[in-house]
């Protein structure tokens, strides 16, 4: 009997695309920061956690908002956020003569957002009802319609985001900063200002990531303990620092991890991406495409 017998590919693609793109976004997020501040956010995944927590557990659950509206205000929401936790906590971090120390901030600083989560909301994972639950069918191939909705959401944000870059002067002025702070600052930016905005579009990017995810698992504080690290190997694997390479490099371990299964049993698809990160750090550490220094 072959392995192939009975796989159905057009379930498995859309499968792997929407997961790559899921990794994607969260390697995007991660870039934004890093080339904004020189560091890499240890937060990341309490930001998602807190992203999918005031959607479905302030405006869904207990205001019972429409999806629109609870959306629209959960985005508002982290835009704030962004700018508050830039402004008192990461701005100030990336001035520290080493490193280490702000890493440790902000590996304090996503404890201190789980434990907000958890007596905000409880530490029971809930479901949100009616959100992107329902399915589609496609002759004899059942897709979920949150996965379709992952792909089309995270191609227009994506694209959304390297319009601001290209077409906008603040979208430029963030650019500068991340190529060199010291230039963009004699030019007449405000680094700080710039590095705000930086923060609070990530920030908006990880409560979408985290309104994607709710319908995929529990809302919980660990809900995407998994998914957030195999963002990270996107970025490392695409080349860190690089936006095209943190959407080439999600995409091919959803890839990867979703095909992997048709040759090794399923238990093992996580050990596929961190295996194929390693096997990069080795060969290839500056990735896919390597991020253009000034």
């Amino acid at each position: 009997m072959s392995i192939f017998e009975g796989v159905n590919w057009l379930q498995l693609l859309v499968t792997a695309i929407a997961m790559g793109c899921i990794y994607s976004l969260i390697a995007t997020e991660y870039t934004l920061i890093y080339n904004a501040t020189g560091l890499v956010n240890f937060a990341h995944e309490s930001f998602i956690v807190l992203g999918a927590y005031i959607f479905a557990g302030t405006f869904e659950r207990a205001l019972q908002f429409p999806h629109w509206l609870a959306i629209a205000l959960t985005l508002v929401s982290m835009a704030a956020f962004g700018v508050l936790v830039a402004s008192t906590i990461l701005n100030p971090l990336r001035n520290l003569q080493f490193v280490t120390y702000a890493m440790f901030g902000t590996m304090m600083l996503s404890r201190i957002i789980i434990e907000i989560c958890r007596l905000s909301w409880g530490s029971l994972p809930f479901t949100v009802k009616g959100f992107l639950r329902e399915s589609i069918n496609i002759g004899s191939t059942v897709l979920s319609e949150s996965y379709i909705y992952i792909i089309i959401i995270s191609i227009i944000v994506i694209s959304l985001l390297q319009a601001f870059f290209k077409l906008t002067k603040a979208g430029k002025a963030m650019i500068c900063v991340s190529q060199n702070k010291d230039a963009a600052a004699l030019m007449g930016i405000n680094v700080s200002a710039s590095i705000n905005l930086t923060v609070a579009i990530s920030s908006i990017i990880c409560g979408i990531i985290g309104i994607l995810c709710a319908p995929l698992y529990n809302v919980s504080s660990n809900m995407v303990t998994s998914a957030a690290t195999k963002g990270f190997c996107a970025g490392v694997i695409g080349g860190f620092g690089s936006y095209p390479g943190a959407i080439i490099g999600g995409i091919l371990i959803g890839l990867i991890e979703q095909f992997g299964i048709i040759f090794i049993p399923s238990v093992w698809k996580d050990a596929l991406s961190f295996g194929l990160m390693i096997i990069f750090l080795l060969i290839r550490p500056g990735g896919i495409i390597k991020r253009k220094k000034a």
